[in-house]
């Protein structure tokens, strides 16, 4: 699980660790992933996403069934580390194109440039991977354009799964509904 947070270190892993709960007690054994993010000594681009990388890699030596969820700017660090390590993922309201994202994050995470191609799960389609993107088609955080577009541009590659009326939040908070459609994804990926 890699949480969100635009990639700024005011937000932490704490907010995931609830759909961590859920997903341990549904059987699925689990991991709450720290990165390091703007703000902290190293984070940022690429520093995040080494990270994260380096996760998935111990993640690996464990076990060889692995399946990354990420949420927001989380997922966006999910959908490279699929791109890299060819790992299945779940994009929960993932920011799929940063470019394309009218938040000043961005700039902050990218050091005052443009994002690289290579920070774009967009461009660099197609990741050879199942990919699920759930994303609440009210999200006022991370427009649902983003996961609409990306889908689209997979070329059925990926699946994108819309909760109906959800926004940014739901989908991770184990009390609602909408979590119930991330748990599913989740399981779809582990068959």
């Amino acid at each position: 699980m890699l949480h969100g947070g635009s990639w700024k270190a005011t937000y932490s892993l704490v907010h995931a660790g609830h759909l961590c709960v859920a997903l341990r007690d549904a059987g699925i054994p689990t991991f709450n992933v720290e990165y390091r993010r703007v703000g902290d000594p190293g984070g940022g681009w690429p520093g995040s996403l080494q990270d994260v990388l380096l996760a998935i890699s111990h993640a690996r030596s464990i076990s060889e069934r692995l399946v990354l969820v990420g949420h927001s700017a989380g997922g966006h660090l999910g959908l490279l580390a699929a791109a890299h390590l060819h790992v299945p993922v779940v994009g929960v309201a993932a920011i799929s194109d940063p470019s394309a994202w009218a938040n000043d994050a961005v700039p902050l995470f990218f050091g005052g440039g443009a994002p690289p191609r290579e920070a774009s799960p967009l461009e660099l389609l197609p990741l050879g991977v199942p990919q699920v993107l759930v994303h609440g088609t009210r999200d006022d955080v991370v427009p649902f354009e983003q996961s609409t577009r990306y889908v689209e541009t997979s070329r059925g590659e990926a699946e994108l799964v819309p909760l109906d009326g959800a926004g940014h939040m739901e989908p991770i908070d184990p009390e609602s509904p909408e979590s119930a459609v991330v748990l599913g994804a989740v399981e779809k990926l582990l068959r």
